[in-house]
């Protein structure tokens, strides 16, 4: 078709119907497709302000969790100097060690005695065989009974340095004058584990020997 035939009224009507389609061809491809994308920016917006505003309710609590969490985190590094998360079989022979120096007594032999694991922790014990004045082994057993972790005592046989076998002990030293008595005893330890249904009932511990 010719423009230049058309009179002014069709001219105009053709230019009119040229703008209507392409603004419609417009409105379908690139306007709708960006309302579309606007639409759903909006609700993903909306979304985050009422997640935002769930959040804020939890602004003035904020201060006090954080306050929890600490006290938590505290509690739980005393339980675990308390009850270890490892054996620290070293570390407890030196704890025991410390102690002895500290009362005047003097410990002759470490045994380790088979792991006894139960639910939740395991046993640790170690035969001990020690020698002293008298009053200065009941200040070791009081000290290991004051101390951070837990250390229990049992199977204590306690005789004269005249008469050590008495006590159970293997071998005879050369003890000082001021040493009045010997012992053996059994000191147990403990160490806390996850509930683990295939570990076996006991783990038998090497020999350690001081």
């Amino acid at each position: 078709m010719n423009l230049g035939e058309l009179t002014g009224a069709k001219l105009l009507g053709v230019l009119l119907l040229t703008a209507v389609v392409g603004t419609g061809a417009l409105y379908y491809t690139v306007f709708k497709s960006q309302r579309d994308q606007n639409d759903a920016a909006r609700v993903k917006l909306q979304a985050k302000l009422r997640e935002n505003a769930e959040l804020e309710a939890y602004r003035p609590k904020l201060a006090d969790i954080e306050r929890q969490l600490a006290s938590l985190k505290q509690q739980l590094d005393i339980e675990r100097r308390i009850v270890p998360d490892e054996k620290e079989v070293d570390n407890f022979m030196r704890m025991v060690s410390g102690e002895a120096r500290k009362s005047g007594v003097e410990i002759r032999r470490y045994t380790s005695r088979p792991y006894a694991a139960k639910e939740f922790y395991t046993e640790v014990p170690f035969e001990i065989e020690l020698d002293g004045p008298y009053y200065s082994l009941i200040g070791f057993f009081d000290r290991l009974g004051k101390v951070e972790r837990i250390v229990n005592v049992s199977n204590l046989l306690v005789a004269s340095t005249h008469k050590p076998a008495d006590a159970k002990t293997k071998h005879t030293y050369q003890y000082a004058p001021s040493e009045s008595v010997v012992a053996t005893c059994v000191t147990t330890t403990y160490f806390s584990h996850d509930l683990d249904p295939a570990a076996p009932a006991s783990k038998p511990g090497p020999p350690v020997k001081k």
